[in-house]
């Protein structure tokens, strides 16, 4: 199977210091991929430099079959390479459905040979809505809503790009444990649709319940990836990652 992600050899410096060291990374299609690591180990450089929000010194990113080396972070996202971040920040002064509508707008509709009609641009904010859980929100404002609702916007502006790759940037920070499970369990539901997932999490529960492969990152560095239950018990990983 070719991979739908391909991540061969990126490098990234800031300065002297060496934020990724020729990390090589492979994603199937269908895949629900874990990425954990130390604060600092390199994972928010490496998805930035995957989405385009960051240029790599070194090495090359294709995804779907497409270099997207040079590319900005908007055309790999029509590309159908979509991330949501560990901070959502939705427009304050338009509604829940609103949000979803930009990137209905700007990332769906700008692809070649799609137009979706004011009918079925409501019809498909809905549609997301209902399938995050806030079909109950549409008309209220990202103000009105608890810290879980905004996890599942933030989710759903991501969802609503299309995408075929979902990169999920620790969606669950600062959750209950129920919540956390009701993250999980969405993010398992979207997998099941065809939307293959990396999630990057420091809450072990949730990855181990959600990843079928574990990629460890250290200082810039690829340290393991792997069966779940075999990387968690690399003693490099213990040692770097838990403490041990």
């Amino acid at each position: 199977m070719s991979a739908l992600l391909h991540v061969s050899k990126i490098s990234k410096r800031f300065g002297g210091f060496i934020a990724l060291d020729g990390i090589e990374l492979e994603v199937q299609p269908g895949e629900r991929v874990g990425l954990i690591g130390p604060n600092g180990s390199g994972k928010s450089t490496l998805v930035n430099c995957i989405c385009g929000a960051l240029q790599n010194e070194q090495g090359s990113v294709h995804f779907d079959g497409q270099a997207m080396d040079g590319l900005t972070a908007h055309q790999r996202t029509r590309a159908g390479l979509a991330r949501s971040f560990q901070l959502p920040r939705p427009f304050a002064s338009m509604t829940v459905a609103d949000n979803l509508r930009v990137p209905l707008l700007y990332t769906v509709n700008a692809r070649p040979g799609t137009h979706l009609s004011a009918a079925e641009l409501d019809a498909r904010c809905a549609e997301l809505l209902a399938l995050v859980g806030l079909a109950d929100k549409s008309a209220e404002h990202p103000r009105d809503l608890t810290q879980v609702e905004m996890r599942k916007l933030e989710l759903a502006r991501a969802l609503a790009a299309e995408p075929k790759l979902l990169i999920a940037d620790e969606a669950m920070a600062g959750l209950s444990h129920s919540e956390v499970a009701d993250i999980v369990a969405l993010l398992v539901r979207l997998n099941e649709r065809g939307i293959t997932i990396i999630l990057i999490e420091h809450i072990m529960r949730a990855v181990m319940s959600f990843s079928q492969r574990l990629v460890v990152l250290v200082s810039g560095k690829k340290i393991a990836d792997g069966a779940p239950e075999t990387v968690i018990r690399d003693a490099d990983v213990e040692r770097a990652y838990l403490g041990q």
